[in-house]
């Protein structure tokens, strides 16, 4: 038996990584989906009480403030392995415990508006680095130990701009869901 029903975890599918170097043009629509994000996410939680920002976006799934919280712990993440790949040979990368850190006790102590913040702040920083990367630079790497995998930095944006909207639509489709 088929369903229509969407998946909820990938509410814009997966994302698809290139195996070529991306073409400039695509590097600036990627850095600019980076450069919007904390705007879109801002959008995406405005006017929710504390209930609704408590709500899973799916069942199983984090709440709408886990994934305000989550964003800028993995983009921290991601824009510290940019500089490491920038300025180190294929280095290997620490990965960390999303889900950990999602139950941190911060995360339920701590304003939306704090982490809408860093964000913001950080794609200032992390934009402005991308913009001046050379084009052998957007080629170096990075090892990640649990998928075992070498992503270029061509590949990493593409999965950061992916990962932004990704969960930008996991706060609009429970809000459509539910009428909010």
């Amino acid at each position: 038996m088929t369903t229509d029903l969407p998946d909820l975890r990938y509410p814009i599918g997966q994302p698809t990584l290139p195996t070529e170097p991306l073409a400039q043009g695509a590097r600036i629509a990627y850095m600019a989906q980076l450069a919007l994000l904390s705007d879109q996410l801002r959008a995406a939680v405005t006017g929710l009480s504390p209930a609704q920002l408590d709500t899973p976006y799916r069942p199983g799934g984090w709440t709408v403030r886990q994934v305000v919280h989550h964003l800028p712990d993995s983009h921290l993440n991601s824009f510290v392995r940019f500089k490491l790949a920038l300025t180190e040979d294929n280095p290997t990368i620490s990965p960390y415990d999303e889900q950990a850190w999602a139950e941190l006790p911060d995360t339920a102590a701590t304003k939306p508006a704090v982490s809408l913040a860093l964000l913001e702040a950080l794609h200032i920083r992390w934009t402005t680095l991308l913009r001046q990367l050379t084009e052998a630079q957007w080629q170096r790497t990075f090892y990640h130990p649990i998928s075992q995998r070498t992503f270029t930095l061509d590949q990493a944006l593409v999965l950061y701009a992916w990962h932004g909207q990704h969960h930008v639509a996991h706060i609009t489709e429970l809000r459509r869901r539910e009428q909010w």
